[in-house]
C-alpha cells in the first residue's frame, strides 16, 4: 500500500469536479460548521484539515445555492497557457504532462513556460515634468512580457529560473536527475521545480507496504517578498495550493537569501539534506516499531487522555467536548484496526487523521469564552502529533 499525498490531492480535486452538486452540498455544510470561511464576495478559504488555507470561488444560482466550486490553481497564465510541467496529471488538468519525466533542463523550462529571465531595472518617477531615479530601488520584470514582478533593493540578486534547476543538480551531485514538476505562480512572481529523491519511507515492508515518497523542491521568489527556499517534502508541487502544502509539511527546509553567494552554499545545503535523510530513516524505524506493537483498547483510551488532558475543574462544556472527541476517536480507531490491526501504528494514524481531517474549527460567530475553551482543549496540531508519537514509542519499547 502506497501513501501518496499527491495522488490523494488529485483524487480529491477530481471528485470535486465530477460530483459538483454533491460537493456543493458538502461545501455548504462545511461553511455552516465553520470549517470554511468567506474571504469576500464568493471566495472562501479552508480553515482546517490537510487542505487548510486552500481557496475556492463558488458560483451560485438565482436562489443563492452553490452550483459550482472552482479551486484556485494559482498557476501563471500570462502567455496563454498554464505555466506547468509535470510527470503526473494534476487535479486541475492543466499544464504539459510528460509521463516518466525528462532530464533536459532547457526542455523542462520551455514546457513549464518559465524559459524567460528576470531583469532588474531602476525605479523611475516623475517630478516637476522631469524623470528622477529612486536611489537603491529597483523593479524586477519578466524579459518576455515586460511585466513588473516586484520592487527590490540594490543588494538583491536575481536568481534566474535555469540557475535554480542547476542548484538542485549540484545539490544532489547528479546531472541526469528526472524533473517531477516545474512552473510559475502569481504571474511569475514565484517559480518552482521538484525532483523525487531516491529515499522513500516504507512502513511495514512486505506487509502494509505503506510508502511515503519524498521530493526535493526549490521555490524561488522574483518579487522581493521572500527568500528562495529548498524543502524536502511529501508534496509534488503542481499548483499554488501544493506549493503551500509543500512548505507547510516539509521534513526539512533551508532558506536561500537573494545575495551574490546565495546559491553557492552547497556544502551547508548538502549537510542539511543528509540530516534530513537520516531523520527519515530514523522515523521509518520508529514507525515500524509501532506496526509491531499490539495495542489494547484501554491503552488507546489512556493515549487519548494523555494527549488531551482535561482538568478536574473543567467546565461542563469542556467535558462535553472531551467526551465527544473521545467517542469519535474510538470509532475511528476501530475502523482503522480492520485494515491496520490493533497496533500502535493504527492508533497514531487515528490521531493524525483526526487532527488533519476531523478536528473542528471554532466558527467566527461563537463567543470568545467558548472559543478559548475549544482552543485550550485542542492545543496545536503539530505538538499533539509529536506528543502522541512519543507516548506510543514508550509503549513500543
Amino acid at each position: 500500500m502506497t501513501t501518496d499525498l499527491n495522488a490523494a490531492f488529485t483524487q480529491e480535486k477530481t471528485e470535486q469536479i465530477e460530483a459538483v452538486r454533491e460537493e456543493a452540498r458538502a461545501f455548504q455544510e462545511r461553511i455552516d460548521r465553520g470549517e470554511i470561511a468567506s474571504i469576500g464576495g464568493d471566495r472562501y478559504r479552508v480553515l482546517t484539515g490537510w487542505d487548510e488555507g486552500e481557496t475556492f470561488t463558488v458560483r451560485r444560482n438565482t436562489q443563492g445555492q452553490i452550483e459550482q466550486i472552482l479551486a484556485q490553481h494559482g498557476l501563471d497564465t500570462t502567455t496563454g497557457g498554464a505555466a506547468l510541467y509535470t510527470t503526473t496529471p494534476a487535479w486541475h488538468g492543466l499544464g504539459a504532462v510528460i509521463p516518466g519525466g525528462i532530464t533536459d533542463i532547457d526542455e523542462v523550462l520551455k514546457l513549464a513556460r518559465i524559459d524567460w529571465e528576470v531583469s532588474k531595472r531602476p525605479v523611475l518617477y516623475k517630478w516637476d515634468d522631469g524623470i528622477r531615479d529612486a536611489t537603491d530601488h529597483y523593479v524586477t520584470l519578466r524579459t518576455d512580457t515586460g511585466n513588473a514582478l516586484g520592487t527590490v533593493g540594490d543588494r538583491y540578486k536575481v536568481f534566474q529560473n535555469r540557475r535554480v534547476f542547476e542548484f538542485l543538480q549540484d545539490l544532489v551531485e547528479r546531472d541526469d536527475a528526472l524533473w517531477e514538476s516545474a512552473g510559475a505562480l502569481r504571474g511569475g512572481r514565484k517559480t518552482f521545480v521538484t525532483m523525487q529523491i531516491p529515499h522513500s519511507i516504507v512502513i511495514d515492508r512486505g506487509g502494509l507496504d505503506d510508502e511515503i515518497a519524498l521530493y526535493l523542491a526549490a521555490i524561488n521568489s522574483h518579487d522581493g517578498t521572500s527568500s528562495a527556499e529548498s524543502v524536502v517534502t511529501p508534496w509534488r508541487i503542481e499548483c499554488g495550493n501544493t506549493e503551500r502544502f509543500a512548505t507547510r509539511d516539509a521534513v526539512h527546509r533551508w532558506g536561500i537569501r537573494h545575495t551574490k553567494g546565495g546559491l553557492s552554499a552547497l556544502e551547508e545545503a548538502r549537510r542539511t539534506l543528509g540530516l534530513t535523510l537520516d531523520y527519515a530513516k530514523a522515523f521509518e524505524r520508529e514507525e515500524n516499531q509501532l506496526v509491531r506493537t499490539d495495542l489494547l483498547i484501554d491503552d488507546f483510551h489512556k493515549l487519548i487522555d494523555g494527549v488531551w488532558t482535561v482538568d478536574e475543574d473543567a467546565t461542563d462544556r469542556q467535558k462535553t467536548f472531551a467526551q465527544q472527541r473521545h467517542d469519535e476517536l474510538e470509532g475511528m480507531f476501530h475502523d482503522g484496526a480492520r485494515k491496520l490491526g490493533r497496533t500502535a501504528y493504527a492508533a497514531e494514524r487515528t490521531i493524525t487523521d483526526y487532527l488533519d481531517h476531523r478536528m473542528g474549527v471554532v466558527p467566527r460567530n461563537l463567543s470568545e469564552d467558548l472559543a478559548r475553551a475549544q482552543r485550550s482543549l485542542e492545543g496545536t496540531n503539530d505538538d499533539l502529533k509529536s506528543k502522541a508519537h512519543r507516548k506510543l514509542l514508550l509503549l513500543a519499547r
